[in-house]
């Protein structure tokens, strides 16, 4: 099993994405990229942490590989927003690839040339930095969308993602998601 971690604004809607896919054994939401030391969400939310909203994606590259994990973090999210995803703002919910090595940045790198610049055409704003301490998100937040479908911000903002995905990557989506 290998991880990757990204942030791509709200955690709870990359994370019910990301959950879906074949070849994703676990999603966990935390926090990675600040100053402060263990943060909570209340330390997030104020923007002044440095930390962003992250998941830690754990999959099988037998199954699924990090260039097709990209491929579906650019549609799950805006790269060309700075700060901002819908109407979340602020430097927590950055767009971000957090690496692990020179072989994870070229990769990064390669698809945001190859996949990213031609599903947009605005630049795209997403921070590539290296792999920092990770902080897990409170048990709540934990797979969030899967137990709140019917809560407002779910099924308005994090739904339309799913439906996206399934529509986009229908080949990819695991049994129990269909």
């Amino acid at each position: 099993m290998k991880k990757i971690t990204l942030g791509g604004g709200c955690f709870w809607c990359t994370e019910a994405v990301f959950q879906r896919l074949k070849g994703v054994e676990h999603v966990e939401s935390g926090y990675m990229g600040g100053h402060i030391i263990n943060p909570t969400y209340k330390d997030i939310c104020t923007g002044e942490s440095g930390h962003a909203e992250i998941i830690q994606i754990t999959y099988d590259p037998d199954v699924i590989s990090l260039a097709q994990l990209f491929e579906i973090f650019w549609t799950a999210h805006d790269p060309t927003t700075l700060n901002r995803q819908g109407g979340d703002k602020g430097t927590q919910y950055r767009s971000v690839i957090f690496y692990a090595d020179n072989k994870e940045k070229t990769i990064a790198e390669k698809s945001i040339q190859e996949v990213a610049s031609k599903l947009y055409s605005d630049p795209i704003v997403t921070q590539l930095a290296e792999l920092t301490t990770y902080y897990p998100g409170e048990k709540y937040h934990q797979n969030y969308y899967n137990g709140q479908q019917s809560k407002p911000y779910c099924h308005l903002v994090i739904s339309p993602k799913v439906g996206k995905l399934k529509k986009s990557f229908a080949h990819m989506i695991k049994e129990e998601y269909k």
